[in-house]
């Protein structure tokens, strides 16, 4: 063994023992893919990754995905032998080591930057949160196709200004989940030639042996998808995984898949169990073992031998500081000759809007006829799209009924041949679309997503990450509610909204008129660090008029008074939200008409409503009108905190109904009688507030 070789094996085996170290100290974790992989990513880390761990946020920065988030210790052993520095909660100012050995040693504890799976957001070096399996490699998707919008966009002659790479590695588990199906099918439709997938074919699942579930022929698989595969026989090979890497970045017409066989728990030959190896801790004895094998001091705990970081500086520390002072030089001539698209980039990495943005956003007439949601949000979507360059998306093979294509001049459709195309067809891939639409957003281009509601279900794993995350995608669901009609109770959403407002950090919409929408419009371009759903009608909704009752600007707030009692103390409250706002007002009509004082609350999103301060929601929903009526077009659940222990929801607590809008309304109470109806029981159950 030469030299070389020798300071290849000792880094190799200090990120294996570091990974079996940091699992038995926390007794909980996965340390037999890390003490495999390590080979593979020590290749790749040091000899082919363009990335500087002094700065992890370099815009041109090739990106690594660990798919297989479970083996979390490998990426955090990586970070800290090379010294990756961290960056401030706005992702936009280094400083202090991203992970430290500290955070090594208190694996899986409180506060540690070495969580049980990598999380975005929360340890500066991971590129996106992983863990739940498939959901990396198909937000590497995203990425790959961002990084080939950004090149057409931003590149010109002489100033190659965005030409990164992405890796990502996944396991059998990855690959039997769905979504990477999807997310693999679309990248070689799209011959994502700047993405390369590495994938552990150790043939381990927790339940045991792949042969009991998974036996299909992947090479034949991804060539199937037109993928170029390429395949490595012994994990410990590092010439022959850097050609590998090398046959990838050479390939120029399609993504490709490089398999890498490995022995899990690599490193303890005697253990009959290997699938132990991957979903537990080792246990002492077998540390000891283990160690031995390697040629480690067996009784050493988080050992770190001299040479190792400075072998890893001399390497891929070197390279990418070498590489990101030469962008930055070319970037600031490049500012000089484009002042106005450099500006965008920076922008763009800001989660900032550009001047004017919101300029051409309408304001809509009233009109008792009215206009649909989806209707209303596809001329604010192309209004604000136009004037927000980076702004790309589309919908899992709806957009004529969701109403999403852009259609402005210069759009385009994103395709293979037209890689800057900004209408994304995501195929009925609804899954996947969304995780691609993460991958998008961690690139820092600002991506919308669009299905029905009722398919929000086949995307909230996607959707739930979007939030964990923090990442302002924007999904677009219409056919709302059981007014769909005739398609039925399949398509008739019921507990979507409950579902979807439950999820921490999502902005739910659900906008009430066409002006609600233009509004609506406004909250979502404003959020950096938060996915907004715009829930959205297929039928038509009257545009109110703005001079009879409140502004739409209430939208802004959650929720807001539209029509009160002409001495601002209403005996009975009317809220909803959407479709359903319009029967309250109907229905504040009569009780009008017969001297009963009523107050309609639209109320949009219950999330924005509830982070404005106590004194605004109480004067909005004051505490002593106890006679309340909620009425929305879905599940009940949750509006118990709005109409109190007394209150009355008119909603479903059943599946909808096969039949024209009208009929399927009537049957469920969908009236403006009813609400009339809920509203006097209510003022004759329910104390009336005191004058």
């Amino acid at each position: 063994m030469d030299e070389r070789q020798a300071i290849d094996q000792l880094c190799i085996n200090t990120i294996r023992t570091l990974s079996i170290d940091a699992v038995q100290a926390a007794n909980s974790g996965h340390p037999g893919t890390p003490m495999a992989l390590a080979p593979m990513a020590y290749c790749l880390w040091q000899r082919v990754l363009r990335f500087d761990p002094e700065d992890p946020i370099w815009p041109n920065r090739d990106r690594f995905v660990l798919s297989n988030g479970h083996a979390s210790m490998l990426l955090y052993s990586l970070l800290y032998l090379t010294g990756v520095k961290a960056v401030n909660a706005d992702y936009e100012q280094v400083g202090k080591p991203a992970v430290t050995l500290e955070d090594i040693k208190r694996f899986r504890q409180l506060d540690s930057k070495c969580p049980g799976h990598p999380e975005y957001r929360w340890t500066s070096g991971v590129e996106t949160t992983s863990g739940p399996l498939g959901q990396g490699v198909a937000a590497s998707v995203g990425m790959a196709i961002a990084e080939r919008w950004a090149e057409q966009y931003f590149n010109r002659p002489g100033f190659e200004i965005i030409n990164y790479r992405v890796y990502a590695v996944c396991g059998d588990g990855c690959l039997m989940e769905g979504i990477s199906g999807e997310a693999a099918s679309l990248a070689g439709h799209l011959q994502l030639s700047n993405l390369c997938w590495i994938y552990d074919n150790n043939h381990i699942t927790i339940d045991g042996n792949t042969r009991i579930t998974f036996t299909e022929d992947i090479p034949a698989r991804f060539m199937g998808y037109g993928w170029n595969v390429t395949r490595v026989g012994d994990v410990n090979d590092l010439e022959m995984l850097e050609r590998a890497f090398d046959v990838a970045r050479h390939t120029v017409d399609r993504p490709t898949l490089i398999i890498v066989d490995s022995h899990i728990g690599y490193g303890a030959p005697h253990k009959h169990d290997t699938s132990a190896a991957h979903g537990e801790p080792l246990g002492e004895e077998e540390v000891r073992l283990a160690k031995q094998a390697y040629g480690w001091p067996p009784e050493a705990k988080f050992l770190v031998p001299d040479g190792v970081r400075e072998n890893f500086a001399a390497g891929m520390g070197a390279r990418g500081a070498q590489l990101r002072t030469a962008w930055n030089e070319t970037f600031a001539r490049y500012r000089k000759s484009f002042p106005e698209i450099a500006a965008h980039l920076e922008q763009m990495q800001r989660r900032e809007l550009p001047q004017g943005w919101d300029r051409d956003i309408p304001t809509f007439a009233a009109d008792s006829k009215g206009i649909a949601g989806r209707d209303a949000s596809a001329k604010v979507l192309n209004a604000v799209a136009s004037r927000v360059p980076w702004m790309i998306g589309g919908s899992a093979d709806l957009a004529t009924s969701t109403k999403v294509r852009l259609s402005f001049d210069d759009a385009g459709e994103l395709s293979a041949d037209n890689p800057a195309g900004r209408n994304i067809h995501f195929g009925i891939r609804e899954h996947s679309m969304a995780a691609i639409l993460n991958g998008i957003s961690l690139s820092k281009l600002r991506p919308f997503g669009s299905s029905f509601l009722v398919f929000s279900d086949y995307l909230r794993p996607s959707l739930r990450l979007s939030a964990l995350m923090e990442l302002p995608v924007i999904y677009i669901f219409t056919h709302d509610s059981i007014s769909v009609g005739e398609d039925g109770p399949t398509h008739q959403p019921v507990e979507h909204l409950a579902a979807l407002r439950a999820i921490p950090g999502l902005i739910v919409l659900r906008p009430a008129d066409a002006n609600e929408v233009a509004y609506s419009w406004r909250l979502i371009m404003e959020q950096r660090h938060q996915p907004v759903v715009l829930v959205l009608t297929r039928q038509a909704l009257p545009v109110l008029d703005r001079t009879k009752y409140a502004p739409a600007s209430g939208v802004l707030k959650g929720a807001y008074v539209l029509a009160d009692a002409a001495d601002g103390k209403p005996d009975v409250l009317l809220m909803a939200s959407g479709s359903e706002v319009w029967l309250c007002l109907e229905a504040y009509e009569r009780l009008k008409a017969e001297d009963i004082k009523a107050r309609v609350v639209s109320m949009p999103s219950w999330n924005v409503f509830e982070r404005q301060d106590p004194a605004y929601r109480d004067a909005v929903l004051p505490p002593a009108v106890t006679a309340r009526v909620a009425v929305e077009e879905g599940s009940t659940f949750g509006w118990a905190r709005y109409v109190g222990p007394t209150g009355r929801c008119i909603g479903m607590d059943t599946f909808g109904a096969s039949a024209p809008m009208k009929e399927v309304q009537k049957k469920f109470g969908f009236t403006p009688d009813h609400v009339v109806e809920a509203a006097k029981q209510q003022l004759g159950t329910a104390a009336r507030p005191k004058r």
